[in-house]
C-alpha cells in the first residue's frame, strides 16, 4: 500500500523546491509523476514557482469543488495512453487550498489504486489559523514532515505573517496569493507576537 505524505513549512522553507527535487528524482529514475496544484494559487498560473527561480508546468489544476480522484483516473489514463507506463507518483504543492473531502480524495489515491501522493503546504494562514486542506492532511496523512527555515532573528520560524503595502496586517481573507500588493513573512512565534502585540487571531 502507498502512502499520503503531508510535508508542510511556513514560507519560504523550500517546499515548492522540495517537490521539484522529489519530481527529478522519480524522472532521472525513468519513473512517470504528475504535478498537480489548487487553482486558488494563481501564482505562476499553471506553473509550480520555486523561489529559487525553478519553475514546471503542472499536469492538472484542482478546481474548487473537483472530484481528484476522477481529474487524476483521467490524468493518469492520458499518460498510460501516450507513453504506455503508469503514474508512479502523484506531487501536489499549495496543498492547503484544497477542501477537505479532495485531501480525502488524496488518500484514496494513496491506498486505493497504490500510488504515492507527496503533497506540500503550510500549516496556518496569517492569523495563525489552520486551512481546512492542512488540517484534514493532519488527521489522515500516513507521515508528517516539517520543512524548517528561519525567522529573522534566527530562531525557526512557525508562523506566516501578512503584510500589505509593507505593514503587518492580522485582518482579512484567509488567502491572498503572494504578489505586488501583498507579502508573507515567516516569523518564529515571539517575533509573530511582538508584531501583533500579543494576538493571536
Amino acid at each position: 500500500m502507498a502512502k499520503l505524505y503531508f510535508r508542510y513549512g511556513a514560507m519560504n522553507s523550500g517546499k515548492s523546491t522540495s517537490l521539484l527535487q522529489a519530481a527529478y528524482n522519480y524522472e532521472e529514475r525513468h519513473q512517470r509523476v504528475l504535478l498537480a496544484k489548487p487553482d486558488t494559487d494563481t501564482k505562476g498560473d499553471d506553473q509550480i514557482v520555486s523561489r529559487l527561480g525553478v519553475t514546471r508546468s503542472t499536469d492538472l489544476l484542482v478546481r474548487p469543488g473537483d472530484d481528484v480522484l476522477a481529474v487524476f483516473a483521467a490524468a493518469r489514463s492520458r499518460v498510460l495512453e501516450s507513453t504506455g507506463q503508469d503514474v508512479a507518483c502523484l506531487l501536489i504543492d499549495e496543498v492547503q487550498f484544497l477542501e477537505p473531502s479532495q485531501v480525502d480524495d488524496l488518500l484514496r489515491i494513496a491506498v486505493l489504486e497504490n500510488i504515492p501522493v507527496l503533497a506540500y503546504g503550510i500549516r496556518t494562514d496569517f492569523r495563525t489559523a489552520a486551512f481546512p486542506g492542512a488540517a484534514r492532511l493532519f488527521e489522515v496523512a500516513h507521515s508528517l514532515e516539517e520543512l524548517k527555515t528561519i525567522c529573522r532573528c534566527g530562531r525557526k520560524a512557525m508562523f506566516n505573517a501578512r503584510l500589505i503595502d509593507g505593514r503587518y496586517v492580522f485582518d482579512g481573507d484567509q488567502v491572498a496569493i503572494d504578489g505586488e500588493l501583498v507579502s508573507y513573512e515567516a516569523l518564529c512565534a515571539v517575533c509573530y507576537l511582538e508584531e501583533s502585540g500579543g494576538a493571536l487571531r
